[in-house]
């Protein structure tokens, strides 16, 4: 597939400090956006791509793909807003690699980034793009906290064009000298209001001001408040805009509940009555601390918990979710920070604790 010649380098930003806005302001855009396609088959995606597709059972694209591919397949930087579930894996994950597909990458230096907020997210988008990935031949990284860096950074010496990590740790790999992010042509900012409500947004800012001028930037949130805005100001240009949901999208389609208990025996008792239902639920609390207490609580009274935070190592934590997922764990004791972003289907209860 033919390339597209490369966008100008953006304007720096101001070095005068800004106060962020109180609230977000759709960014102009000065290029119309292309039209949504309603076929995979109508977009220009490389044939072995399409194949994959197919094979995999993935026929009509979702709104959010159908609306940000074309654009993204064509160069244009994205803003695109939409609740985990909504398909933003495949909107920005088939225009990364179908821009990608035919270039080979030099060792330590990737061509394509995914920025994402968990180690548990970073592996669910390599899982989700790796048949498609292998369909065009590209390699792809994964490189997260809590799993061995030497590993890591070893993978990276062989050459990988696509390459999915954590902001902390990919600039542990850049100080050392095993990574290289000036090959990098498109960078893409996934579950972006989390990375930044975990503080990570100097650690983004370092990362992208070490890309390549000039590139692709893909940005994916499901809110969009005033850090996001901070990040759209600043490295977005002349980006395409697509919101897949209403403003209350996230939270139409599920019903609350508030219980208000007595005391601290009742909350216990009545969390053990919900965790031991029939299916799956997933259970958050504040603490790491207090979600280990929950798990031997439930596990005591035989119900199939596990714990799933930042204290746990990363085999625990991808063993725990794999068991949740397959059902042999039926309730997950989770703290917000660990479980930020993954997708589990079927899922039909959530309780804050």
């Amino acid at each position: 597939m033919s390339r597209r010649p490369q966008k100008p380098t953006r304007r720096a930003a101001p070095s005068s400090p800004v106060s962020p806005p109180q609230e977000f302001r759709l960014p102009e855009t000065r290029t119309p956006a292309l039209p949504p396609v309603e076929e995979f088959a109508g977009m220009e995606l490389p044939p072995a791509l399409l194949k994959c597709l197919a094979a995999q059972g993935v026929t009509t694209p979702f709104p959010i793909q159908a609306a940000t591919l074309p654009n993204g397949l064509a160069g244009r930087d994205l803003l695109g807003r939409g609740r985990t579930g909504s398909g933003k894996t495949l909107a920005f994950g088939l225009a990364v690699l179908a821009r990608t597909a035919g270039l080979r990458a030099q060792p330590k230096a990737p061509l394509a980034l995914v920025l994402v907020p968990t180690r548990e997210l970073a592996q669910q988008v390599t899982d989700a793009l790796t048949p498609y990935a292998t369909a065009v031949n590209l390699r792809m990284a994964t490189v997260v906290g809590g799993l061995s860096i030497t590993k890591q950074a070893a993978t990276l010496r062989r050459g990988v064009e696509v390459l999915v990590a954590c902001p902390g740790r990919l600039n542990d790999l850049v100080e050392r000298g095993d990574c290289v992010l000036e090959d990098i042509r498109i960078t893409v900012l996934d579950e972006a209001d989390q990375m930044t409500d975990m503080g990570f947004l100097p650690q983004i800012t370092k990362v992208i001001q070490r890309v390549r001028p000039g590139g692709q930037h893909m940005l994916f949130s499901a809110t969009l408040d005033r850090n996001i805005d901070r990040l759209v100001q600043r490295f977005l240009d002349d980006p395409v805009v697509h919101s897949v949901d209403p403003s209350a999208g996230a939270v139409s389609t599920m019903e609350h509940h508030v219980l208000h208990l007595q005391d601290e025996t009742d909350k216990k008792a009545v969390t053990t009555r919900i965790a031991a239902r029939d299916g799956r639920v997933i259970l958050f609390l504040d603490t790491k601390r207090s979600a280990d207490r929950l798990a031997k609580r439930l596990l005591s009274v035989g119900v199939r918990a596990a714990a799933l935070h930042g204290g746990r190592s990363q085999p625990q934590r991808n063993r725990a979710l794999e068991q949740f997922k397959d059902g042999r764990i039926t309730a997950l004791v989770a703290t917000n920070v660990a479980a930020r972003g993954i997708h589990v289907d079927d899922l039909d209860l959530v309780v804050n604790v």
